[in-house]
C-alpha cells in the first residue's frame, strides 16, 4: 500500500469511528449469531486484559463495552455496529483465562468461541490483547493456537502499554513477536496501545478497516 492510501484509509477510519456505533446484540450460542453480512473482527483476550477499555478508545465511547460487562453477558457474544449504513462488526469475545472458573464454564467457552472461529465466514480477522506488563501468558498461547487451528488470521495488541518502562516494552515486544512468528496464522506486526493516552489507537482503526476491507 502506497502512502497516500495509507493515509486515505486512515482517514476513513477516523471518519468510520467517529460515527454511529451501537451495541447489536449478544449470542450464548451460534444459533443467535446475526447474519452474516458484513466483515467481523473480533477481540480476544484474557478477563483482566482491557478489552472494555480498548473498545471505549477505538470508538470514542466512554461506555460502549459495559454493555458486554452486565451480569450474565460475560460467557457470550458481544456485536457492535459500526457506520451507517453499516460497514463492519465489532465482535467482543468472552474474556479468557478466569482464574479458578468452572470447569463446564471454561468448556461451554471453548466450545462457543471454537464453533465461531471456525464456522464464521464473515471474520475476517481476531485481534489477540496481551497485557504490556505481563507478556504472553499460557492462556493467551493456548488462544494463539485455536486461532491457528481455525484458520483465522490474527494480529496481536499489546494492551496498557503506559503502564511500563520503554526498555521493559521494548523488551515484551521482541519477545512476542518471536513467538509470534511461530504461529502460521499470526500477523507479523504487533500493535502497542494505551487506553488512557490514546497511544497506537489510531493505527488500530486503521488496521481494523483495512482488514474489514481486503
Amino acid at each position: 500500500m502506497t502512502v497516500q492510501a495509507d493515509e486515505e484509509v486512515a482517514e476513513r477510519a477516523r471518519k468510520l469511528f467517529a460515527g454511529p456505533i451501537e451495541f447489536l446484540k449478544s449470542a450464548p450460542e451460534l444459533k443467535f449469531l446475526p447474519d452474516p453480512e458484513v466483515p467481523e473482527i473480533a477481540f480476544a483476550g484474557r478477563s483482566n486484559v482491557g478489552k472494555s477499555s480498548l473498545l471505549n478508545a477505538l470508538t470514542n465511547r466512554n461506555g460502549l463495552a459495559r454493555t458486554s460487562n452486565t451480569p450474565g453477558r460475560t460467557q457470550e457474544l458481544n456485536f457492535f455496529d459500526v457506520g451507517q449504513p453499516l460497514q463492519l462488526r465489532l465482535v467482543d469475545m468472552p474474556g479468557y483465562g478466569f482464574a479458578e472458573a468452572p470447569k463446564d464454564l471454561v468448556k461451554r467457552w471453548r466450545f462457543l468461541v471454537n464453533d465461531y472461529l471456525r464456522g464464521r465466514a464473515v471474520l475476517k480477522r481476531a485481534l489477540v490483547l496481551v497485557d504490556a506488563r505481563h507478556g504472553l501468558k499460557p492462556p493467551d498461547r493456548d488462544m494463539m493456537e485455536m486461532l491457528d487451528a481455525a484458520a483465522v488470521n490474527y494480529q496481536i495488541v499489546l494492551t496498557k502499554a503506559d503502564k511500563v518502562k520503554a526498555s521493559a516494552l521494548g523488551a515484551t515486544y521482541e519477545n512476542v513477536a518471536a513467538e509470534a512468528r511461530k504461529h502460521p496464522a499470526a500477523h507479523p506486526h504487533i500493535f502497542t496501545t494505551s487506553s488512557e493516552t490514546g497511544s497506537g489507537i489510531a493505527e488500530l482503526r486503521t488496521a481494523i478497516l483495512h482488514a474489514a476491507t481486503s
